[in-house]
């Protein structure tokens, strides 16, 4: 398959490598200075995801999503988390790690890459997916990153000793208060309503949900020029690997034992050779956990995905 710049894959994938440029350089010129990354991190974490989460699930049409087809992918996923997270050992670090080989960047590659490649069909597989996205993905690994810290304070004396049950009746409360699942709980529970957003509420969280995308892919790059890639290359490399190569070849093998085709298939399988999604760059930088690791693994699985979204999507055709 010939790979020139109109191609669905570089033409989705090369603004995202743009954009992390963009903010590598401005990090270099010291336009941003350092002191201002965590600022900027709270702004997209505790704004601009607030209104893009809470948008979506609020004009989300549920009744519409077959969620047979979502299933199995977080399933797939939900498996390959915790056995990435035994095999690391139970802490929270693992934790984020295990969630960047199983969190795709769906919104700010997938959507232009599959409406290019698979038309208005595809996207509706896709627009399938990514309503549950976060819903599913990002409370888990909060829900379980909430537990674990609250275990690692006990263990250091940063806490008392609680009951096991007040752990996690501690940890649940975090996990729901958290900036990622309360705004897709709380629109969720809206969208029951049936009322509907009105333009002049629903305008102004389109316009910050949309700067969402290039804002954390801008943040990505200044904090990638204030990393030290050499240290991070063999793990970023194994975190990409596994995000690109590991999670869609499970995804093609579980869809094909049981009978899907098409594509359906072809679209899940896309979506999770997807690189790195920008939340999960998000949430090292919340608990402060492999952040150095998680930038370079955004930046390197999305220069990977050219390669291997192009051979899943030569593989997988429309037809398959």
């Amino acid at each position: 398959m010939a790979l020139t710049l109109d191609h669905p894959v570089l033409s989705s994938l090369l603004p995202v490598v743009l954009l992390i440029g963009i903010g590598f350089l401005a990090g270099r010129l010291k336009l941003v200075r350092g002191e201002a990354v965590r600022d900027l991190s709270n702004l997209v974490f505790l704004v601009l995801v607030q209104a893009l989460l809470f948008r979506s699930m609020a004009t989300a049409q549920l009744d519409k999503l077959d969620l047979r087809s979502v299933a199995l992918y977080y399933i797939v996923a939900g498996v390959m988390f915790f056995v990435l997270l035994f095999i690391q050992g139970l802490n929270s670090r693992s934790a984020v790690v295990a969630l960047a080989a199983i969190f795709s960047n769906t919104l700010m590659i997938g959507v232009p890459l599959v409406q290019l490649a698979y038309g208005p069909a595809g996207l509706l597989n896709l627009f399938t997916l990514i309503s549950m996205h976060a819903l599913v993905l990002l409370t888990l690994a909060t829900i379980v990153i909430e537990l674990l810290v609250a275990r690692e304070k006990e263990a250091s004396g940063e806490a008392g000793r609680r009951h096991i049950a007040a752990t996690v009746a501690q940890a649940v409360k975090n996990a729901i208060l958290h900036p990622v699942p309360l705004p897709i709980i709380a629109g969720f529970l809206y969208s029951l309503t049936g009322i509907g957003l009105h333009p002049i509420v629903e305008r102004p969280l389109e316009l910050l949900g949309s700067a969402f995308g290039p804002v954390a892919l801008v943040l990505v790059g200044v904090t990638l020029s204030r990393t030290a890639i050499g240290p991070h290359v063999k793990g970023a490399l194994m975190i990409s690997g596994l995000k690109t190569i590991l999670h869609p070849a499970l995804m093609a093998l579980a869809g094909w034992a049981l009978g899907l085709s098409g594509l359906p298939l072809a679209v899940m399988v896309v979506a999770a050779a997807l690189p790195v999604g920008a939340n999960v760059f998000l949430f090292s930088q919340r608990y402060h956990k492999a952040e150095e690791l998680v930038t370079a693994s955004v930046a390197i699985s999305t220069a990977m995905a050219v390669v291997t979204v192009s051979v899943v999507m030569w593989l997988l055709p429309r037809g398959a």
